[in-house]
C-alpha cells in the first residue's frame, strides 16, 4: 500500500461498539485511545495485561476471556486487531472486510484497511501522522508539530464563531512578558499566546522580532512609551484592551521584561476583570535581572551581596541601603544619573563603588560601561549612553568580565562587544 493510496480522515467514534482483539501491551494502547475517544470497547483475548483487566474490572471496557470467532464482529463499527499472531490477526482482518467494517491490522501494515497514525493532542488540536508505515518516524514528526505547537513556533490560532444567539463570545486578555528584547528569552506560554492572538497591544520594548512572525491579519497597536513621552495614556491601553475583548478578539498585551515589575500589570489586570474580561499574566524574564546578566554581572554573588532594590528614580533611592553589599537596580535611570548617583552618595555610599550600564541588553548593539559613582555621569555623558539601559550599583558589578583588572583606578573605559557574551541559547 502506497502512501498515496492513503485519505486521511477522523472518526468519531463516541458511544459507538468497537472490537480490540488481543491482549497485551499494544492492544492496551488502542483499547486506551478507543476509550479516550468514547467508543464503547470490547475487548477479546485469553490473556489481558493487568491495565486491561482494571479496565475491564471499573466498567470502562468489556473483556471477553477466550479467542476470537466471526460473531465478535456483529454490530462492531470499528475493529483493531494486536493479538502479536499473523494468523489471528489476518483472520479478523479478513472477517472484517468481508462485513465491511474497517479494521487495523497490526500484524500487516501493508495489507491493514486502516493505519493507526502517531497521535499528539495539543489544545484543541489533534495531530495525527502517518510516514508511510515507519512508526518511529511518524512519532519523531509527531513530537516534533507538538513541540513547535506547545512552543508558538506553529501558531494555534483559531477563528471564533459566533454563539447560539449570534452574539461574538467575549474574548481575552494574555499580559505577556517579553524579556529584555531578544526573542529566545520569551517563555513558551507567551510565545504560544502571542501566535493565537488577533490583536497584539505592544511596547516599545521587548521582542519586537517576533512581531515579523504574526499572521498579516493580526493587528498591532503600539503603545509604546519613552522617557517623559506618553502618546498613549495608561487609562487609554487599559479601555484598549477591554474594547478588544469584548468584540471577541484574543489580546496579547506584549510588554518588555516581566508584567508585575515596573510595568503597570497589576492595574492592567485589575481593570479587564472589573470590566468582566477573563486576564492571564505571564511572567517575563525581567530585565532588572536578565540585563545586568547579559554584562556578567549577578545581582547577588557570596561574599559581595545578599540582596538588591530595584528603583525606577532617584526619589526612592534614599529608602534603599546605602551599601556597596547591597546591589541596587535602576530601570529608566539615564536621564536621572547624575541626581541618582548623588543621592546615593549622600546617604553614605562610597564614591568609589563600582557602576556598570547596561545598554540594548542582549541585543547586537549591547554595550557595557564600567564607572565608580563618583565618575559613572561623566562617563555616561562622554560616551552618549541612552535608553533602553539598567544600572547596577553595587560591588557585584566586579564579577562582570567587562570590569577593568584594578578597579579601584580611575581608569575605567567604554566597551562595545561585538555580541553579547552572555545571551540565550
Amino acid at each position: 500500500m502506497a502512501i498515496q493510496d492513503i485519505y486521511p480522515t477522523a472518526l468519531r467514534l463516541l458511544g459507538r461498539p468497537v472490537l480490540v482483539v488481543g491482549g497485551g501491551p499494544v492492544a492496551q494502547r488502542r483499547a486506551k485511545g478507543l476509550l479516550d475517544a468514547g467508543a464503547k470497547v470490547t475487548v477479546v483475548a485469553p490473556v489481558a495485561t493487568e491495565t486491561l483487566r482494571g479496565l475491564a474490572a471499573s466498567g470502562l471496557l468489556t473483556w471477553a476471556q477466550r479467542e476470537y470467532c466471526t460473531s465478535d464482529l456483529d454490530g462492531v463499527w470499528f475493529v483493531q486487531t494486536a493479538t502479536g499472531a499473523a494468523a489471528v490477526d489476518t483472520q479478523v482482518a479478513a472477517d472484517a472486510e468481508a462485513q465491511r467494517i474497517w479494521c487495523v491490522n497490526a500484524s500487516d501494515h501493508e495489507a491493514s484497511a486502516a493505519w493507526t497514525p502517531a497521535v499528539a493532542v495539543v489544545d484543541d488540536v489533534k495531530i495525527a501522522i502517518n510516514a508511510g508505515g515507519d512508526p518511529r518516524r511518524a512519532m519523531a514528526l509527531r513530537n516534533a508539530v507538538a513541540t513547535a505547537l506547545e512552543t508558538g513556533d506553529l501558531p494555534l490560532r483559531r477563528h471564533r464563531k459566533p454563539g447560539t444567539d449570534g452574539k461574538t463570545p467575549v474574548g481575552s486578555v494574555a499580559l505577556v512578558g517579553g524579556g529584555p528584547g531578544d526573542s529566545g528569552l520569551i517563555t513558551v506560554r507567551g510565545r504560544r499566546l502571542l501566535g493565537q492572538a488577533d490583536v497584539v497591544v505592544t511596547d516599545r520594548l521587548g521582542p519586537r522580532e517576533l512581531l515579523k512572525e504574526l499572521a498579516p491579519d493580526v493587528r498591532v497597536i503600539e503603545v509604546g512609551k519613552t522617557p517623559g513621552h506618553h502618546p498613549v495614556p495608561q487609562l487609554e491601553i487599559n479601555r484598549i484592551l477591554v474594547d478588544e475583548a469584548l468584540k471577541g478578539n484574543r489580546v496579547v498585551r506584549l510588554k518588555g521584561g516581566d508584567p508585575y515589575v515596573l510595568g503597570r500589570g497589576g492595574e492592567e489586570a485589575e481593570f479587564c476583570r472589573q470590566n468582566g474580561v477573563e486576564v492571564e499574566v505571564v511572567s517575563g524574564v525581567t530585565s532588572a535581572i536578565s540585563v545586568p546578566a547579559a554584562a556578567g554581572i549577578p545581582v547577588t554573588h557570596r561574599g559581595l551581596a545578599k540582596g538588591f532594590s530595584v528603583v525606577t528614580g532617584h526619589e526612592e533611592l534614599s529608602e534603599v541601603p546605602a551599601r556597596p553589599d547591597h546591589t541596587v537596580v535602576l530601570l529608566m535611570g539615564v536621564g536621572q544619573l547624575r541626581d541618582s548617583a548623588a543621592e546615593l552618595a549622600a546617604s553614605g555610599l562610597p564614591l568609589d563603588t563600582p557602576v556598570g550600564i547596561v545598554e540594548s541588553g542582549y541585543l547586537p548593539d549591547q554595550r557595557v560601561t564600567i564607572g565608580t559613582l563618583g565618575t559613572i555621569a561623566d562617563q555616561a555623558e562622554a560616551v552618549g549612553v541612552a535608553n533602553p539601559a539598567v544600572i547596577v550599583i553595587g560591588d557585584v558589578v566586579r564579577v562582570s568580565p567587562f570590569a577593568p583588572q584594578h578597579f579601584k583606578t580611575a581608569d575605567y573605559s567604554t566597551i562595545t562587544p561585538n555580541r553579547p557574551r552572555v545571551r540565550s541559547n
